[in-house]
């Protein structure tokens, strides 16, 4: 599946649009990355257990994006996009949105 944050793929018209779809993941820190990160803090310089939990729950958003597309019948996602914010202290969202559609 092709997947853009333009809002259209040069070389591939736009046939049909199937309209938004989105992945979302609500993720808490376990302990360990919870304990590696608030040495971090304490540290200073780049969070690497944080990153990498931020990773993850991006990938994850994207491949729950990806699956919903897939399931309303496109092969592309147009004007992809991250949003996250914190629901409670510890608590983040993190989605992944877009448009669908058939290229």
């Amino acid at each position: 599946m092709i997947v853009t944050t333009a809002p259209s793929i040069e070389g591939h018209p736009i046939k049909e649009t199937k309209g938004i779809v989105r992945g979302l993941i609500v993720r808490s820190p376990t302990i360990g990355q919870g304990f590696f990160g608030g040495l971090g803090q304490i540290f200073g310089g780049q969070n690497a257990a944080f990153t990498n939990m931020c990773e993850q729950v991006r990938a994850e958003a994207h491949d729950l994006c990806e699956a919903h597309a897939k399931a309303i019948g496109a092969n592309a996602i147009v004007g992809m996009r991250y949003d996250a914010s914190e629901l409670k202290a510890g608590v983040t969202e993190v989605l992944c949105y877009g448009t669908a559609v058939v290229i």
